[in-house]
């Protein structure tokens, strides 16, 4: 059986399914370029890490496509002086994208195989601007906050107010919100004290973060 030339799958994942889909920021493709995201995937899915498809993690999680990993770093616009959380440390491949832009990273995971593994990929690609913790960030994590980047890697079913008010003035949140088969990606911008802009990016489906809290149902 032929190994894959995966240098030669992440060139056609860039030119092939991200460019096409409004991902223009050089600064995102060379860094997506960079990092090797066959290092972050399960084993048994080495060969599938640059296809456009959902990746199946543990606990029935799993990795969202690449493209749509780049336009969530292109929307968040992470600058080098910022810190950022992330919601869902999931693979910890989004988590290595946000550190190489970022100064400091808090990424959390209610799974804590998952934040081990992450420790270990991160520790070997020489990434240590991230704080990994085990715990149920679907109502906001508070620890270390404010945060000028706020990256949420699984679905809402309805964003609640404590996500928001974790930004500082300026600050970006890219979410998923909504039921399947309707989702929509946002970028919520925090404008002042009180005011926040909203932004719709896209139409995707991600299974929900666990825990994440739910919107009234009306039962007939």
């Amino acid at each position: 059986m032929t190994t894959p030339n995966l240098a030669l799958a992440r060139h056609n994942m860039i030119e092939q399914q991200i460019r096409p889909w409004d991902v223009l920021d050089q600064r995102v493709l060379e860094l997506i370029d960079s990092l090797p995201r066959e290092a972050f995937v399960p084993a048994a899915y080495t060969s599938l890490a640059y296809a456009d498809i959902n990746i199946p993690l543990e606990h029935g999680e799993m990795m969202m496509p690449p493209k749509v990993e780049a336009r969530m770093l292109q929307a968040l616009n992470v600058q080098l002086g910022e810190s950022a959380l992330e919601i869902g440390t999931g693979s910890g491949y989004f988590t290595a994208l946000l550190a190489r832009c970022a100064k400091q990273v808090y990424s959390v995971d209610i799974h804590a195989e998952f934040t081990q593994q992450a420790r270990h990929k991160l520790t070997a690609h020489g990434i240590a601007n991230v704080s990994l913790d085990t715990g149920d960030a679907s109502r906001g994590w508070e620890q270390h906050g404010p945060y000028h980047v706020i990256a949420v890697t699984g679905s809402l079913p309805v964003l609640p107010d404590s996500l928001r008010r974790s930004l500082k003035t300026g600050g970006r949140l890219f979410v998923i919100t909504g039921d399947a088969p309707v989702m929509t990606a946002q970028l919520i911008t925090r404008i002042g004290e009180e005011s926040w802009g909203q932004q719709t990016l896209f139409e995707t489906v991600l299974p929900p973060l666990i825990n994440a809290p739910q919107p009234p149902r009306f039962v007939f």
